[in-house]
């Protein structure tokens, strides 16, 4: 960035001496030290100081105020993180509005995903504005948070600038950069489950006219987890640097290498003494484990560098290329939860549980590239800021899979280890090539106190996959949709900004139902109104929406008869409203607050077959996980003078509704209030940190999609403490 310099110059010396001194006719220069304006200008990819972003970068791709983007958009800041001891997506998306990342309890896959009612997390995930793709067993979701500056979170149809993306949304995981400024900070914790970590984050600039930066984040930890038997052990390291060789161009090399080892944290239980008493009336503990010590295990190493170039060639026009490439290796190994043996996981049973085992892995690498031209210029009355673009992805990935039995007697409710598992037979082999190219422009129109944003996209995408089991290619899937999105704010004197939006996605879905036939891609499209106010002199911000989203070919597995089956049911609608107000206070108050209300329902269905041979649709049912109405309250209060000074305390509640067990709607899982609290005290450059998530020790069902194997248990308490010192 551009360091400017403010003068003050020919300062009259009467208005400092008097009309009558001899010297009144002469005038003085005086010229001030260079001040930073970057520390005084928020930018969409820098730091923010507090929870209150007031710009972000994925609703537009470019550096516009949130205030005028017409679509619902919410920011987790590094501040937010730091206060609450944010360490996965889970936690990220605790308190904010329409969105969860812990749908699956403690899974570590980041699996489970939720936006605005679609439980999807395909398309969803982002790094610095490009998608990170997933493969059919594993994703890039649980990239260390260290390592953000924050996270956006764009709620609804996006693909107008990203192409394939979820109905839902997507997520946008900024990475720290280098700053100008020197930064050092370390910090050793330590909490539940044996945990122990340690992290640094190092930047500043290399040589004097600081046109070369740089930043060194790290983060590692090992320790067990809620689950018995399952570790968490990760390492993490983020070098990135920064060339600006003037104040109109800039490259940024940004790159991380992320090890995880690990085991399955989620496990498959049955309702039967998880949702509803088990036998003898007992539930069973959220530390349950129904795989094998010792074979269980889900590893990750997955790394990637790429570059942001930006360059100005006048006031207006400027280009970008932003480029990164991803390799991944994963594999995993474990016994699962199958059923109950001896009931449909409802009624009383002695206990016996169905086992199998299952092992695999992916290796994935993939290259995306976006290209972006964007001018500023007036035509009349009307001031436009257009972007065209043309972005590229290339995935290439195999996955492999293979299960056996378990030859035991296992017994969930009085469990015991070490039965043999049988050879494994591959199931699946395949090798996988998707790629897509997109040409895109977007209009931001200013006209008075009115913003206009219009947008169009046209895709094109194909997959190729070969069965390596079979010796043969499947048929080959090319598809291609045009994308559009048109939304209107009017910016009111007093902060109010009223505004109305439609948009679409499009997401090719690669492989075939269980009957054979070839998915053909999702589409989704949204309706939304809402009322977004940023009061004059206050560090605070209010979004209000009302939505209508619809996602149509959705793939989803079958009842209880067919669990393994899949099949594209057709159409899911989700309506809602959204709540949500941001402030961080010089009197040294900070407070996030949101509410959600959720109607989603499945409104088209394909009919399958039951157990007892009888074919059943779940048309016009709501789809499993759910809530019709969730909440949350965080406040954080630092005392900034007085005795007490440097001293901060926090408290959060969250509630989630009740939620139906599966798409049969045939049970509910009971709602749930949980309470967070925090402590940090700063005292010079050090600070000392205690935190606790779930602080009563809750026990409770995150969610349900089946009653006889397919309920996951929520974290219970934990508490971590910690040291950190800067300088």
């Amino acid at each position: 960035m551009a360091r400017k310099r403010l003068l003050i110059a020919a300062v009259s010396v009467p208005a400092l001496l008097g009309c009558g001194h001899a010297l009144a006719q002469e005038t003085v220069t005086t010229t001030l030290d260079p001040i930073n304006v970057q520390e005084r200008v928020e930018s969409a990819f820098g730091p923010v100081k507090g929870y209150v972003a007031t710009k972000g970068s994925t609703g537009t791709k470019t550096d516009t105020p949130l205030i005028e983007t017409p679509q619902s958009i919410s920011v987790i800041t590094k501040g937010q993180m730091e206060a609450q001891a944010i360490d996965n997506l889970g936690g990220v998306l605790r308190y904010t509005p329409g969105a969860t990342g812990d749908l699956y309890g403690t899974d570590n896959r980041g699996l489970g995903l939720q936006l605005r009612g679609i439980s999807n997390a395909n398309g969803v995930f982002y790094k610095d504005g490009l998608q990170l793709k997933e493969s059919n067993f594993t994703l890039f979701t649980a990239l260390d948070s260290y390592g953000a500056e924050r996270y956006e979170v764009l709620r609804g149809p996006a693909s107008v600038l990203y192409g394939q993306a979820s109905p839902g949304g997507i997520i946008n995981y900024v990475s720290k950069r280098p700053t100008e400024e020197n930064l050092r900070e370390i910090e050793l914790g330590g909490g539940s489950f044996n945990r122990y970590e340690g992290k640094f984050d190092f930047s500043g600039a290399v040589n004097a006219d600081k046109s070369l930066l740089f930043r060194l984040t790290g983060a590692a930890h090992m320790g067990d987890t809620q689950t018995d038997f399952v570790k968490d052990d990760r390492i993490f390291i983020a070098p990135a640097i920064t060339w600006q060789p003037d104040a109109d161009t800039s490259l940024t090399i940004l790159a991380n290498y992320q090890r995880d080892r690990s085991g399955w944290a989620m496990q498959y239980l049955p309702a039967y003494g998880t949702v509803i008493p088990g036998k003898d009336g007992k539930y069973l503990p959220n530390s349950m484990f129904v795989g094998e010590p010792g074979f269980d295990s889900y590893n990750n190493d997955q790394a990637s560098i790429g570059y942001e170039f930006d360059h100005r060639f006048n006031e207006t026009w400027q280009v970008r290329q932003h480029a990164r490439y991803v390799h991944l290796t994963h594999t995993e190994e474990g016994v699962f939860g199958g059923g109950l043996t001896d009931s449909n996981g409802l009624e009383p049973s002695s206990g016996d549980y169905y086992r199998y085992a299952d092992a695999g892995g992916t290796k994935l690498s993939g290259v995306t590239i976006d290209n972006q031209a964007q001018a500023d210029f007036d035509t009349g009355p009307l001031a436009h800021t257009l972007l065209v673009g043309l972005d590229y992805k290339r995935y290439t990935y195999r996955d492999y899979a293979s299960e056996g039995t378990v030859e035991d007697g296992f017994n969930i409710f009085d469990p015991v280890y070490g039965y043999p598992i049988t050879d494994l037979t591959p199931y699946t082999d395949t090798d996988t090539t998707q790629q897509q190219v997109g040409l895109y422009a977007q209009d931001q129109v200013k006209f008075g106190n009115w913003r206009l944003t219009l947008g169009g996209r046209q895709d094109w995408s194909d997959a190729k996959v070969y069965d390596n089991l079979a010796g043969g290619y499947i048929p080959e899937q090319k598809d291609n949709a045009f994308t559009s999105r048109a939304g209107l704010v009017y910016l009111a004197d007093n902060g109010l900004a009223p505004y109305v939006s439609y948009s679409e996605s499009f997401q090719p879905v690669a492989g075939a139902d269980s009957d054979g036939n070839l998915f053909v891609p999702e589409t989704g499209r949204q309706y939304e109104i809402g009322l977004k106010y940023q009061p004059t002199g206050w560090n605070s911000f209010i979004t209000a929406s009302v939505f209508d989203l619809t996602r149509q070919n959705v793939v989803r597995s079958g009842n209880e008869g067919s669990p393994n089956d899949l099949f594209q049911t057709g159409e899911i609608r989700s309506r809602g409203v959204e709540f949500e107000a941001v402030a961080s206070l010089d009197s040294g108050f900070d407070l996030r607050a949101a509410y959600t209300y959720l109607d989603t329902k499945i409104t088209r269905a394909t009919a399958v077959e039951d157990v007892n041979g009888v074919w059943v649709s779940n048309e016009g049912n709501t789809p499993f996980g759910v809530p019709a109405h969730s909440a949350s309250l965080w406040a954080n209060y630092t005392f900034m003078s007085g005795k007490l000074e440097g001293l901060g305390l926090g408290a959060g509640v969250r509630y989630v509704g009740s939620t139906y067990g599966d798409d049969a709607n045939s049970f509910k899982v009971p709602s749930v209030v949980l309470a967070d609290a925090a402590v940090h005290y700063a005292w010079q450059n050090a600070t000392l940190s205690p935190n606790a998530s779930n602080l009563f020790d809750k026990r409770y069902v995150a969610s349900c999609f089946s009653s006889g194997f397919g309920c996951f248990y929520g974290e219970g308490r934990r508490i971590n403490g910690s040291v950190k010192y800067t300088w």
